[in-house]
């Protein structure tokens, strides 16, 4: 079968290779692609912001499968086109995007369901955020209400800081584009967790869990960025607390998205913060909180992942599309599987693109993969094109002699790192901290 895969970034060149590996899949064009997806699949220009422009290319190619990657196409509509011209798609409709695409539509539905979130406060207007913002204690977190590349939340220290933050959102300072609400919401502190569902209308099924890295320096400091990493592995939920998750969140998503007509195909990505009991609670329990929803694979929380799918991505994309979920036998590789951003001097500000990219044909370590996310290729030679550049991917299935399984996986990564280059790379070397200060 033919497959067009719509995305050019780190994320979909996880998804093309998975593809490559099915014995189902004939031929793979993706659009835009970057320089690295050039290697396994045929790429065509498009521009992700223009549903027309990925109309065209659909009819033009007419695959058997498409396979939408970022979310700036799902919130124009693109499933909803391209159902109503017969096509077969991943992913949900411009409605059930909304989980993701307003922060405010998905805090009323969680408050409407009871899914458990931070309280939360959504403002029309800096007077509005001026009322509310008494009813938070610092820190405070501001959020855009619309897609901002994982750049619109915003944590302040004082309510000085938070109405700063929300002029600036309203005014369109802080994103580029003037924001219409504003969400105050209360400050959880505990562990975040990446919880993945596969979602077909009736079921939601796990799929795995990951932990990002959002921001830009070690030790979780400098300002939020797309991710500088993320691992996947076995002991990062226990069974029980993936199940707690599908029955009280996934599940009770897809059950009320379905009551209120706008059923939820693909991929629900639930960003949990796991907050530990209170002080003076010796036998509380940890409470899993939703911070936020995206109805797409993660980026980088996906490379990781998918090193470790044993199960065909196509059978996957099927039961979602068909209703079938709940008959799936998802598997996982045993172990741990790490991604580490190489990301462009400068990034998450302004960056130089169009520096030339060393050492790739360098990583030849099984196991490992380099994901591209932002490059490009200029007078034959590969060169950066993004903010985040390259995703080192790597996975291992049993603890070594001298470590974890993720010890070894992110060893092989860093090594593989060290072996690339380009003028201003930055890379967090402390991806995974969490899991190895708890013994994962």
């Amino acid at each position: 079968m033919k497959v067009l895969v719509i995305g050019g970034g780190g994320r979909e060149h996880a998804i093309v290779w998975a593809l490559a590996k099915s014995a189902r899949v004939t031929e793979i064009v993706c659009a835009p692609g970057n320089a690295g997806i050039t290697q396994i699949a045929r790429c065509v220009p498009v521009d992700v912001g223009n549903l027309a422009e990925m109309v065209a290319v659909t009819q033009a190619e007419r695959p058997a499968l498409t396979v939408i990657g970022p979310e700036l196409p799902l919130s124009l509509g693109i499933v909803d086109e391209l159902q109503r011209l017969g096509f077969r798609v991943f992913g949900p409709t411009q409605a059930a995007a909304r989980l993701e695409t307003s922060k405010s539509f998905a805090k009323e539905f969680m408050q409407r369901h009871e899914i458990p979130t931070a309280a939360h406060a959504i403002c029309t207007s800096i007077e509005e955020v001026l009322e509310e913002l008494p009813r938070f204690a610092a820190p405070i977190v501001v959020k855009a209400d619309g897609l901002a590349a994982g750049k619109g939340v915003v944590i302040c220290q004082t309510h000085m800081q938070a109405e700063q933050a929300a002029a600036q959102m309203f005014s369109g300072a802080l994103l580029g584009t003037a924001e219409t609400y504003v969400v105050l919401e209360e400050f959880l502190d505990g562990e975040e967790v990446s919880f993945f569902a596969l979602c077909d209308g009736k079921h939601a099924v796990a799929l795995a869990a990951a932990q990002d890295h959002k921001r830009i320096g070690e030790g979780d400091t400098g300002p939020n960025t797309g991710g500088m990493g993320a691992y996947t592995g076995d002991g990062l939920l226990s069974q029980a607390m993936q199940q707690w998750l599908l029955k009280n969140v996934a599940q009770v998503v897809v059950d009320e998205m379905a009551l209120e007509g706008t059923p939820f195909h693909g991929i629900l990505f639930c960003g949990m913060m796991m907050v530990p009991p209170r002080r003076g609670e010796p036998n509380g329990a940890t409470q899993p909180m939703v911070l936020e929803f995206n109805t797409r694979f993660g980026d980088p929380e996906t490379q990781a992942i998918l090193m470790r799918l044993q199960t065909d991505i196509v059978d996957l994309f099927d039961a979602a599309i068909d209703g079938t979920a709940n008959k799936l036998d998802i598997r996982m590789a045993p172990g741990a599987s790490v991604c580490v951003i190489a990301a462009s001097g400068g990034y998450p500000g302004k960056y130089a693109p169009g520096l030339p990219i060393s050492g790739l044909d360098a990583v030849q370590q099984p196991g490992t993969v380099v994901f591209h996310s932002g490059t490009a290729a200029k007078d034959g030679a590969i060169v950066t094109a993004g903010g985040r550049v390259l995703g080192v991917t790597a996975a291992a299935a049993q603890p070594t002699a001298s470590g974890s399984a993720l010890q070894a996986a992110l060893g092989s990564a860093y090594a593989a790192l060290n072996k690339i280059s380009f003028e201003g790379m930055q890379y967090r070397r402390d991806i995974g901290w969490r899991a190895l200060r708890d013994g994962l």
